[in-house]
């Protein structure tokens, strides 16, 4: 078991965090922005391991592409996550109810109105996106235009980091539950008819289920599909992709998975993870500097049965 930190330095990085969240809050944002692309250009200059990550991970995905385009992918993912970093700190201050759809967009305009009919309705719904684009945004806008409800989100190591980044979470009224230890809470959240949203995009270990996602077997959770089935919830795949501009995003309700199509599905938990990732890696190939290549998402695969003698 790994020896647990002292609290002073868990403190320490509270602190340092704190500092750049208010260093972030005074500059305008060409300095917030310049600040991001320094930030990200020295986490691709020493953050060598997870760089190797990222272009393993990214030749598997994109075999077509050159080594030059592999580099190039690799450090704009560095970028756009230091400027997702930015865009958090930012996003209170900058968008409002009233100001709202000055910065995000449906590109396909009638997803709006079926995405806030879905979220207002008195059934429960399933919200499903990844490590794309910028999931807290995502989060932080549905939660402004109404779709109030639970969010499942791992608990940090550092407490006082948790409680920071919960209280931001929380700011549009949504709550935060946790994965390992608030089961119970999340089946309430479905029961009372309300929204629950989750990532879908998690390595679930050697015994979770194998789907295709681009192009290798991905351990998937089931317990996104065996929700949505038990609770009839339709999933709305989603995501929120940086377009040009200052702090303006694209929604992409990338599809609606309604459990009764799968009623008489004898492998209907496959058939739905398989369906909702396959919705994620549209959208990831739409945009592939916007996903988080930098974590193991492939770490576990398949077991290769060994032939039995005759």
């Amino acid at each position: 078991m790994a020896a647990k930190r002292p609290w002073q330095v868990d403190y320490a990085v509270y602190l340092l965090v704190r500092t750049l969240v208010c260093v972030v809050q005074l500059l305008s944002w060409p300095q917030a922005k310049a600040l991001a692309v320094g930030l990200g250009w020295l986490a691709h200059r020493i953050d060598r391991r997870h760089r190797l990550v990222a272009s393993e991970n990214l030749r598997h995905a994109f075999a077509e592409k050159s080594e030059k385009d592999i580099e190039d992918l690799v450090y704009n993912c560095y970028q756009h996550w230091a400027l997702v970093l930015v865009e958090m700190i930012r996003l209170p201050r900058t968008i409002h109810r009233t100001n709202l759809y000055e910065h995000v967009h449906y590109p396909v305009p009638e997803q709006r109105h079926l995405a806030e009919y879905l979220c207002a309705t008195a059934k429960p719904v399933m919200l499903v996106s990844g490590h794309f684009g910028n999931f807290e945004a995502l989060s932080y806008v549905l939660g402004l235009y109404g779709s109030v409800g639970s969010v499942v989100a791992r608990r940090l190591d550092n407490p006082y980091l948790d409680r920071f980044l919960r209280e931001f979470r929380q700011k549009t009224g949504q709550r935060i539950l946790d994965k390992n230890q608030d089961y119970e809470l999340i089946l309430q959240e479905l029961a009372k008819g309300g929204r629950l949203g989750m990532v879908g995009d998690q390595d679930a270990g050697p015994r979770g289920l194998f789907v295709d996602f681009l192009g290798r077997p991905a351990s998937t959770f089931k317990s996104i599909a065996l929700l949505c089935l038990e609770y009839q919830a339709p999933m709305l795949v989603m995501g929120a992709a940086r377009v040009s501009g200052q702090m303006r995003f694209a929604l992409y309700l990338e599809d609606v998975i309604h459990p009764r199509e799968y009623a008489n599905d004898p492998d209907a938990v496959r058939a739905i993870t398989q369906r909702y990732t396959k919705a994620l890696e549209r959208m990831i190939r739409r945009h592939p500097e916007q996903y988080f290549w930098l974590h193991r998402r492939w770490k576990h695969q398949p077991k290769v049965r060994a032939n039995r003698a005759a």
